[in-house]
């Protein structure tokens, strides 16, 4: 398979690197903690080495050192398709390459091999109760399909240390192959007749979750699944959702364990819920006037949802100081698509206004939008308002991103995740100035 060659290509040279950087270096100091640090959440601390994707505080995210720009330029599409296969960004992820369209059409070949659900995971999900909500079904449906695990079979049978990362990756093609399927099913059980759909397999990975659920604007939804998809595919390795699954994974748990786990995080109203919080009050805006606000209109309405202590959702982010490259790719989309649709309007009038009001608090960093502020907006119009299920659509994207860190993990051999906690007293006695008695594990 494509991506077992070229792995297995370029993996000695990063083990060398990484060896290097631990036997040589292993003294180096990266950063300090303070206590505020300790008391927030570990924020901003650097405890992670993560090559699949970097937030660049200027230019946005950065997918294995292109921009998103570069990435939608440079990866291969199918004919007729504005938009690239998600299988093209799946082996830009793994191997740190761009693919040619020969190497993206392989990978999406290979997911199609697997993209059917047993029986027992649609079993399982029949079996719930359809007030579930979906995140819990898609961590169900994802932690049911562990029985068809490679990594633990092989574990089993004395898989040693140096390959681990072959049956992670192959756990991760079939996991990855399964998702659009897993998230329609739960959307058609959840919300419409409960119809199960067969993947078209003259269609790539994207486009067949907007087959599968038959949406009616077909070829545009299709175009927007791979866009969203593509933009949602990673983001750093220490948000809660990437960190959850470096940690659950550093203990040799397989990749179905993991990404369940991690989407678990992802669930949290803190971490994957931005998006439908955003769409909520752009509708709140929405219905607060007869039509759309003037710009002056809508400065005044922003000011009283800030001096009433109100947050404005989908605006600022923890790294970026600029507008959100992955917002200007779907307001973009959203211009030649969808120019007339009234919430995107709104958004527009919102981006126009927003960062000033925001400026004159003083008190904002990044005052521009980021992905959040449009994505549920493009949902919406398409015809999925199940706001609930819009954290379902970032996790199958997501988990692109999750399975790409815990081959490379595997590959170089990472330890188990193991911090030291100290107690309360302890950090009074080392900020008052006595000696240090923490014991700390080599």
């Amino acid at each position: 398979m494509i991506l077992h060659d070229r792995i297995s290509d370029i993996l000695p040279s990063w083990r060398t690197r990484v060896n290097r950087l631990v036997n040589e270096y292993r003294d180096f100091k990266v950063c300090d903690v303070t206590v505020s640090q300790i008391y927030q959440g570990i924020r901003g601390v650097q405890i992670q080495v993560a090559d699949i994707s970097y937030v660049d505080p200027y230019e946005g995210i950065r997918l294995r050192g292109y921009t998103i720009p570069e990435v939608l330029e440079k990866l291969p599409r199918m004919d007729g398709c504005e938009f690239p296969m998600a299988g093209g960004l799946y082996y830009l992820l793994m191997t740190d390459e761009m693919p040619d369209f020969d190497k993206a059409m392989q990978v999406e070949d290979e997911w199609k091999k697997h993209a059917e659900l047993p029986d027992h995971v649609i079993s399982m999900i029949h079996s719930m109760p359809r007030t579930t909500h979906p995140m819990t079904l898609f961590s169900q449906g994802i932690l049911a399909l562990q029985t068809e695990s490679e990594f633990t079979r092989r574990y089993n049978d004395g898989l040693t240390k140096a390959d681990y990362w072959i049956p992670t990756l192959d756990d991760s093609i079939r996991l990855t192959a399964k998702l659009p399927s897993l998230a329609a099913f739960i959307y058609n059980w959840k919300y419409r007749d409960g119809a199960m759909i067969m993947p078209d397999p003259n269609l790539d990975w994207s486009a067949n979750f907007a087959y599968m659920v038959e949406n009616p604007n077909n070829h545009e939804y299709e175009e927007l699944c791979r866009l969203f998809f593509l933009l949602h595919s990673d983001h750093e390795g220490a948000n809660v959702s990437a960190h959850t699954a470096h940690l659950v994974n550093s203990a040799l748990s397989d990749i179905y364990l993991t990404s369940s786990a991690a989407m678990n995080g992802l669930a949290g109203p803190l971490h994957g819920l931005a998006n439908q919080e955003c769409l909520r009050w752009l509708l709140k805006v929405y219905n607060s006037f007869d039509a759309l606000p003037s710009k002056e209109e809508m400065a005044m309405f922003a000011r009283k949802e800030l001096q009433s202590g109100r947050v404005i959702p989908g605006y600022g982010h923890a790294v970026l100081r600029t507008t959100d490259p992955r917002f200007t790719a779907q307001y973009e989309f959203a211009r030649k698509y969808l120019p007339e649709d009234e919430l995107y309007q709104l958004v527009c009038r919102v981006y126009e206004v927003l960062p000033d009001v925001l400026k004159e608090t003083g008190k904002v960093k990044n005052p521009y939008p980021n992905v959040d502020a449009i994505n549920g907006t493009l949902q919406y119009h398409y015809g999925v308002r199940e706001f609930d299920f819009y954290t379902v659509l970032f996790g199958v994207s997501r988990i692109m991103g999750i399975t790409a860190h815990s081959v490379w993990a595997r590959a170089l051999n990472k330890p188990i995740e193991r911090p030291k906690s100290l107690t309360t007293a302890m950090l009074e006695e080392r900020v008052a100035g006595k000696p240090d008695t923490i014991e700390v594990e080599l």
